[in-house]
């Protein structure tokens, strides 16, 4: 198996002006890299803490204000070391909620979407961000 660690669990906000310092300021996670989905409409923020960026909190602005069936926290993503692997082998145990494909972030990141026995979302995440795998 290839995953290698928590990647980062997804937080579904409302403004990323109004997040980011708010996890700065009192959470004490400092900000990384905000960057734009594929789609135009939705922007991701990624904050770590300060010593290491090995696993992430994911902000994520710009859905039409309607929470996912799972609620603010959106999902949790996993590291994987080879994404096209883990998507044909997760595609081989026919899990429910399977993307259709591979989605690729303008940042060059890679990632796919399943769902775990109760419905939530579980991401497998290839990071082309630096400090992780």
């Amino acid at each position: 198996m290839a995953v290698t660690k928590i990647e980062h669990v997804g937080i579904m906000v409302s403004s990323l002006e109004v997040s980011i310092p708010f996890y700065e300021n009192i959470v004490g996670l400092k900000h990384t890299e905000t960057t734009t989905h594929t789609n135009g409409v939705i922007r991701l923020a990624f904050l770590s803490f300060q010593a290491s960026s090995e696993t992430e909190v994911e902000l994520i602005e710009g859905f039409t204000g309607e929470l996912a069936k799972s609620g603010r926290v959106h999902h949790i993503a996993f590291t994987v070391d080879d994404i096209e692997e883990e998507f044909s082998r997760i595609r081989s145990l026919n899990v429910a909620g399977l993307d259709e494909e591979i989605t690729t972030l303008p940042n060059g990141s890679r990632y796919f979407f399943f769902d775990g026995p109760d419905g939530e979302a579980i991401e497998m995440f290839q990071t082309t961000r630096g400090g992780a795998n």
